[in-house]
């Protein structure tokens, strides 16, 4: 199928950006990467009367260290891959980035793309939570900043209003020496969406125990979600600890109630969910084991 039809900009700045959206409102559609819009679009599941594409917006691409990681909504998935500022200051993300569909699609998609789309099943939210994203939001009223927490609201649908665009992603730089992070996906094959996946990152005390945790998960809910007891009875604990990744796997998975569909039962679900937390735990001590040995 084609798309219905529409109306095309391309603005080349972020004030020309703003114009747009104030003028058309609802009937206005950003257009980053295009990897989940447009096939929407041609299925006509979603038919916006005004497509306004950011692609030439060039000052919303672009990978920052300020202190903290800056990535522009539109950078692309595959430069944030490959990116040494992003192995460096968030390896959560880059490793997440890897399982994000094929090389044609993050050749394409964008990270802020995949942010503002809010896919419950997409990587990128999840490690959002995971790692205390913050997002850059700009609008008529200027820009405002809304922290990942409050940032997915339901399912494709975020705390970007309609004359709004997500301009930023600021992600806090991790301290290699005492923090550690973990990513485990289920998916039917490689590039697939995700069953079920976990996003984890721990911080660690100069003692070696876990003195702050976020735990992330996407697939068992209609968003990314963090499952708050699974990181409170992580702390204190010290991740050599053998019983613990299979411990805090299963209170991940206790209350959950996850949907259902063609591709997995509920029950499938909560049961993945246990186990890609398990695993995630695992990475993180792995990592830990390997910087002992160094």
């Amino acid at each position: 199928m084609k798309p219905a039809p529409f109306t095309y900009y391309r603005p080349d700045s972020v004030a020309e950006t703003v114009e747009l959206l104030g003028a058309h409102g609802d009937d206005g559609k950003l257009l980053a990467g295009g990897q989940s819009l447009i096939p929407m679009m041609n299925l006509r599941l979603a038919q916006p009367a005004v497509l306004i594409d950011l692609g030439g917006v060039t000052e919303l691409a672009g990978i920052r260290r300020n202190g903290a990681l800056e990535i522009g909504a539109t950078t692309r998935q595959a430069a944030a891959l490959v990116s040494s500022e992003v192995a460096e200051a968030a390896p959560l993300l880059q490793r997440a980035l890897g399982f994000v569909g094929h090389p044609a699609n993050r050749n394409r998609g964008t990270v802020g793309g995949s942010l503002a789309h809010a896919d419950p099943a997409a990587e990128l939210p999840a490690v959002a939570l995971a790692l205390g994203a913050s997002f850059s939001i700009r609008g008529p009223s200027g820009t405002r900043s809304v922290a990942a927490d409050d940032f997915f609201k339901s399912y494709l649908t975020t705390a970007v209003s309609p004359d709004e665009f997500l301009a930023d992603v600021v992600f806090p730089s991790v301290r290699p020496e005492h923090n550690r992070a973990g990513f485990c996906e289920v998916s039917r094959r490689h590039g697939d969406f995700a069953l079920v996946g976990a996003a984890v990152s721990i911080s660690l005390s100069s003692r070696g125990d876990v003195e702050e945790a976020r735990v992330a998960l996407m697939g068992v809910a209609d968003r990314a979600v963090r499952i708050h007891e699974a990181e409170s009875a992580l702390l204190g604990h010290r991740l050599e600890e053998a019983a613990l990744p299979r411990e805090i796997g299963a209170i991940a998975a206790r209350e959950l109630d996850p949907p259902f569909d063609q591709q997995a039962s509920s029950q499938y679900r909560k049961d993945v969910a246990a186990v890609v937390v398990e695993r995630a735990l695992h990475a993180c001590r792995d990592e830990t084991a390997a910087r002992e040995g160094m």
